[in-house]
């Protein structure tokens, strides 16, 4: 079931930003939770696939792939290695895909979920920051990518791990159904990945409500509902810990945005 809390002070941000769990083998604290920010309460979780195609994502997304890899190749040339990076590549860089994007970052959440295109939109509306568990989103996963998981020693699959698995679309939906994903770690391909400490889960089509299966098979699950009224604090507190668009966006345009909110007139 999907808990949802509500955030009305800064102080109140405090249990999301330090909810590493303390692993008395490692003498460490350790944190196996991913976030999304999202700037509108009203938004539903759904994949910029699924916004573009609807209906007709299953029948339309291998050509997407396809022509993708088609004309990236002079860019990229892993996108010929595998589906999977053809996917990763295209999701940064605007192509619709089934990928949702997170981050091992709730300061980078709380960024996108304080950042709006249109800043007269920041006092407007709630916000929201979601939190997903990888070890319980493991438990869901079928026999072969547990044991996968378990041999490596990790909570995450690699895009290499994952073509092993699954060497297609078909095969992929086949073994998740509607009531498990994998959550894949990127290549640090770029700075973009790097800097907002990237993870996607890989939604499969049998999957068509995201949050209907987080609520219907997960316990730790988490919506942070941010008031309104505190968007505009958070969002200067996030630029005075150096969480902006000039270190998420690396290069000209993070910084242009990081400028022209910076002397935006309220």
């Amino acid at each position: 079931m999907i808990q949802e809390v509500r955030i009305t002070t800064p102080e109140e941000l405090m249990p999301l930003l330090s909810e590493q769990e303390y692993r008395p083998e490692l003498g460490r604290n350790r944190s196996s939770y991913l976030y999304r920010g999202m700037p509108d309460t009203s938004y539903k979780m759904v994949t910029s696939l699924t916004r573009c195609c609807k209906g007709l994502q299953k029948r339309l997304e291998p050509a997407i792939l396809n022509n993708f890899a088609k004309y990236a190749v002079r860019e990229d040339a892993t996108v010929t290695q595998s589906v999977w990076f053809q996917m990763i590549t295209g999701q940064h860089n605007g192509l619709p895909t089934r990928l949702l994007d997170w981050s091992h970052s709730a300061l980078v959440a709380l960024h996108f979920a304080m950042t709006e295109d249109n800043l007269e939109d920041m006092d407007a509306h709630d916000c929201m920051v979601w939190r997903i568990d990888m070890n319980e989103q493991i438990n869901h996963l079928p026999e072969k990518y547990r044991l996968a998981i378990g041999r490596q020693q990790t909570t995450l699959f690699s895009v290499n791990m994952l073509s092993r698995l699954a060497g297609s679309l078909e095969e992929y939906d086949e073994d998740m159904g509607d009531h498990s994903m994998v959550i894949v770690e990127p290549p640090s391909t770029n700075n973009r990945i790097i800097m907002q400490y990237s993870f996607f889960s890989v939604i499969p089509t049998g999957m068509t409500d995201i949050e209907k299966f987080l609520n219907d098979y997960t316990n730790n699950t988490v919506k942070y509902v941010i008031d309104r009224n505190l968007r505009w604090r958070v969002r200067d507190m996030l630029d005075s810990l150096n969480i902006s668009e000039r270190l998420l966006y690396p290069g000209l345009e993070g910084l242009s945005k990081w400028i022209a909110r910076h002397y935006y007139v309220k």
